[in-house]
């Protein structure tokens, strides 16, 4: 593993963390690891990749603590809505990249954003994808890639449209 896909991969497990899903003990210390054997450096990255099993749960707070010392520490907006919409960028630009299945990114969307926005217009395109993805079958003469292919397009769009001002973020 590269330094970058280590740092990537590290940044990618504390925006999943920052946006409330799970992540296990063993897999936080394994990043640590990686990122560890990628020769980045930070005082309490050698602390995090060597805990024990026994002293996993000493690791979401290590883990914290090596993301803050990287710089790369994540915190979502303290405005739900806005949470909720800073997550749907999120996802949507790992479908866009290819990191996340886009059956899977759109599932995510409908399931854990939408729902709580309320189902707004500019998600309304992602959600119908999910949803095409999640009942595709055979008979509908279209294949399953290329429904994969327009919810990737799908999640350009709505990337597109990100004001300039949270693109940053």
């Amino acid at each position: 593993m590269t330094r970058d896909d280590a740092l990537k991969q590290l940044s990618h497990i504390g925006c999943e963390r920052a946006f409330g899903r799970h992540v296990g003990s063993d897999r936080l210390i394994q990043a640590g690891l990686d990122v560890l054997m990628a020769e980045v450096e930070s005082p309490s990255l050698p602390m995090l990749a060597g805990l024990l099993r026994s002293e996993e749960p000493e690791a979401p707070a290590l883990f914290e603590q090596v993301l803050e010392e990287l710089g790369l520490l994540f915190r979502p907006p303290a405005d739900p809505r806005a949470a909720k919409w800073a997550m749907a960028y999120w996802i949507a630009g790992q479908i866009a990249d290819g990191t996340l299945a886009p059956a899977t990114g759109t599932h995510l969307i409908w399931a854990d954003v939408a729902y709580d926005l309320g189902y707004p217009e500019e998600l309304q395109s992602l959600v119908a994808h999910a949803l095409n993805l999640d009942e595709w079958e055979e008979s509908w003469g279209v294949s399953v890639e290329e429904l994969n292919r327009e919810a990737v397009e799908a999640a350009k769009q709505f990337l597109s449209t990100r004001p300039a001002a949270e693109a940053g973020s």
